[in-house]
């Protein structure tokens, strides 16, 4: 069966989606739409050629929002890229503005496939696009904290002296500044994390400034949002039932309604297909209880935009 991934926005995030689903054959087809005229194709034209150094065959070309009407998985990567100094949530009004957009852009076609949204603010957009695409909440989610996980898991394995592979580990909540680490949770080998002496708040601020750092020394994120989006392309397309933390609509989960957010979800063909309530310690619910408040206001607010 053909596997075909539609990634909307060829801009340094979408292309390197693009690129990641080719090179590591993930995708039998890629196609890349774009609003700017000859964008998509170019970039797909681009990725076509390096792919003529790797030993599979991956179709991928330029194409219009009407494919996402036969397409296995559909990737919103539009928007614009972070400033220096601008916070996610920062970008609200312009991912608004483009959302709009592409929503009237679709609107002509179903959509019967996994919709994974990476536009900032992450979890405010992927809730927006879901209720305004009229996607069910298992089909439709973002990528939340999966890359603040791998930022996690690259400063743990630098302090802690441990290959990453070793180490299980998870973000949660907002993709942003009132994200937390349920540091419970985290197993360093066969070694609890309170075995280490690691700093709490020291870890928890590096992963969060990773980001900015990245940000400030090249004006945008791309690698690593990039490969972490085809990690998730990949569960749905093998039908993984893989645990990832993924930006899902919570139904009294943690307590929590009426908000879509970072938690450990088991994904695959079918999109979310759990939900995992990890055991939180009363200090680490709280801190996601107040993540979720952050995130269900700025919810709040771009619903009257």
């Amino acid at each position: 069966m053909k596997r075909k991934v539609v990634v909307l926005g060829a801009g340094h995030v979408g292309s390197h989606v693009a690129l990641s689903l080719a090179y590591e054959n993930i995708a039998d087809e890629v196609v890349l739409v774009d609003k700017v005229p000859g964008k998509a194709d170019a970039q797909a034209l681009d990725i076509y050629d390096a792919m003529s150094f790797v030993p599979h065959e991956v179709l991928v070309r330029g194409g219009d929002y009407k494919d996402v009407a036969d397409a296995d998985v559909v990737v919103c990567a539009i928007g614009m890229a972070r400033k220096p100094g601008q916070d996610r949530v920062d970008m609200l009004d312009d991912s608004i503005v483009m959302c709009k957009e592409l929503i009237a852009s679709l609107s002509p076609y179903e959509i019967p496939g996994v919709f994974i949204s990476i536009t900032n603010p992450c979890d405010v957009i992927a809730d927006y696009l879901r209720k305004h695409l009229h996607l069910d909440k298992d089909r439709c989610f973002g990528t939340g904290t999966l890359l603040d996980t791998a930022r996690l898991r690259r400063v743990l394995s630098r302090n802690a002296g441990v290959a990453r592979l070793s180490i299980q580990c998870f973000v949660m909540g907002e993709h942003g500044e009132s994200s937390m680490i349920p540091t419970s949770l985290i197993k360093i080998g066969a070694q609890d994390y309170d075995e280490f002496d690691l700093s709490d708040d020291k870890i928890l601020e590096e992963v969060r400034r990773g980001g900015w750092v990245i940000v400030d020394g090249k004006k945008c994120t791309e690698f690593g949002i990039g490969r972490a989006c085809c990690e998730m392309v990949d569960a749905v397309l093998r039908d993984e039932h893989r645990i990832l933390p993924a930006s899902a609509v919570l139904d009294g989960e943690y307590g929590e309604k009426d908000v879509q957010i970072g938690i450990p979800c088991v994904i695959g063909a079918a999109g979310i297909e759990k939900r995992i309530v990890a055991p939180l310690t009363d200090d680490e619910m709280a801190r996601f209880h107040h993540s979720c408040d952050v995130v269900r206001k700025n919810i709040a607010i771009a619903a009257k935009k």
